[in-house]
Parts: C-alpha cells; sequence; structure tokens
C-alpha cells in the first residue's frame, strides 16, 4: 500500500503492526504505543499479518507466537523467507529458552515474555528502530579482512557480495568491530546494543553471536573468550 494510503494514525515515530489475538493486550499495546507518538495497526490472525506487513511496510512489527492460522515463528520464517527484514520483537507467553532461541534464529531482533510492562516493551520497540534506522555516532566503514560493515548505508559485505542481517545483528557486529580486541562481556552487551539490563537474559547474545557467525561464515571476527564474554579480532586489512 502507498505511503499515502497508510492508516491515518501512522505518525511521525512509524507505523507498528501489532499482531496479537488477546484483545485485551492488543488494547494496551494499541494505548502504550500510541502515547508513544507511534502509529498501531492491530490484527490477530497470522495470515492477516502477512498481508499487513506486505500492504502497509510498518516500520516494526510486535508479534505475539500463539496465534491462530499461522503462529508468530512461521509469520517471522516466511517473512525472512520473502527477504522481508522488518524489525520484529516477539511476545510469547511460553517461558523456555528453546522458544526464545528459535524465534531469535529465525530473524528476530527481540522478544519479551508475558506478563510484561507496556513501557519496557515500547523501549524495546524504540530500540529496534534505533538499530534498523542506523542511528549511530560513528559512520566509518568497518573492516576486517574480507569484511566489510558500512554504518553509513547499513549494508555488510564478504568479498564484496552483500549479506543480510537483521538490524540487531548488525548493531552487535558493528558495537564489537569498532573496538577490536576489546572483550565485552555479555552484560555489557545487552546495555550497550540492547540497552536494557541483564536481567532479561544474556542468553540472548549468545543467540544472536551465534546466527552473526553463521551468516558470515570464516569471515566472522568475532571470538568467544570463555567465562567472560565476546571480542572482534583485528584482521589483515582492517583498518587502523
Amino acid at each position: 500500500m502507498p505511503a499515502d494510503q497508510r492508516p491515518a494514525d501512522a505518525v511521525s515515530r512509524g507505523l507498528v503492526l501489532v499482531v496479537e489475538d488477546e484483545p485485551a493486550i492488543a488494547d494496551v499495546l494499541r494505548l502504550n504505543l500510541r502515547a508513544a507518538g507511534y502509529g498501531v495497526e492491530v490484527v490477530g490472525d497470522g495470515a492477516v499479518a502477512l498481508d499487513r506487513v506486505r500492504r502497509l511496510r510498518p516500520s516494526a512489527v510486535v508479534l505475539d507466537i500463539g496465534l491462530p492460522t499461522i503462529d508468530g515463528i512461521e509469520v517471522c520464517r516466511r517473512l525472512r523467507a520473502e527477504n522481508d527484514w522488518t524489525p520484529v520483537l516477539f511476545v510469547t507467553a511460553r517461558d523456555d529458552e528453546v522458544d526464545r532461541i528459535l524465534g531469535l534464529e529465525l530473524g528476530a531482533d527481540d522478544y519479551v515474555t508475558k506478563p510484561f510492562s507496556p513501557r519496557e516493551l515500547v523501549a524495546r520497540i524504540g530500540g529496534v528502530l534505533r538499530r534498523s534506522r542506523g542511528t549511530t555516532d560513528h559512520d566509518d566503514v568497518l573492516r576486517s579482512g574480507t569484511l566489510t560493515v558500512d554504518p553509513t548505508s547499513h549494508t555488510v559485505t564478504v568479498d564484496g557480495e552483500p549479506v543480510a542481517l537483521t538490524a540487531t545483528e548488525f548493531d552487535l557486529l558493528s558495537h564489537l568491530m569498532r573496538r577490536p580486541g576489546v572483550v565485552f562481556t555479555r552484560e555489557q552487551l545487552l546495555s550497550d546494543v540492547w540497552g536494557y539490563a541483564a536481567t532479561a537474559g544474556a542468553r540472548t547474545v549468545d543467540v544472536h553471536v551465534a546466527q552473526v557467525r553463521a551468516k558470515l561464515g570464516g569471515a566472522s571476527p568475532i571470538r568467544t573468550v570463555r567465562s567472560v564474554g565476546y571480542a572482534a579480532e583485528r584482521r589483515d586489512g582492517e583498518r587502523p
């Protein structure tokens, strides 16, 4: 759908598509997101959500996992298979690591577990959007061997070939590469990249690092420092 046909409340901070089949939760999310200056479109079905993403081109999607017709994990999988990298934040009632990790491996940018604070969710959406828009004070191109990361164009290439990263994966890689050799704990990365405290689950960092490594293959500069965290190696061809 052309921009001038988007819902009237798609205001300056962007349109957020909320995919939630529990009316009470959907209403709370709508109220809090609108209060924060976002436009909001709410749907309660996975198949409808796919249609809305394709037509409305939202800035971000808040996606419940337990949905009728098509669940949230399948919705995210289909979007990524279509090379649609709209930022996705999962909302789940399933309090176990398997579901969270599966969602992130499919290309989700973040997640919250029910019950959650609406203010926290709004803050998480803000963080995801900042990462997806590449808002940063550092615009120097980063290089490590055959890997090139351009914060200005928000692109990643290996041997000149583009590599698709989610907004969070891009921000994580850039953050480590800006300070090669510096070891960051998982807690530091959660604070610096995600913008929230380690109580949210440091395992999230491990999953995103694994995904970046899988996508970059042998070009990945990220090394694990056992019992501490992660660092980016300095390689030949990297800028001083």
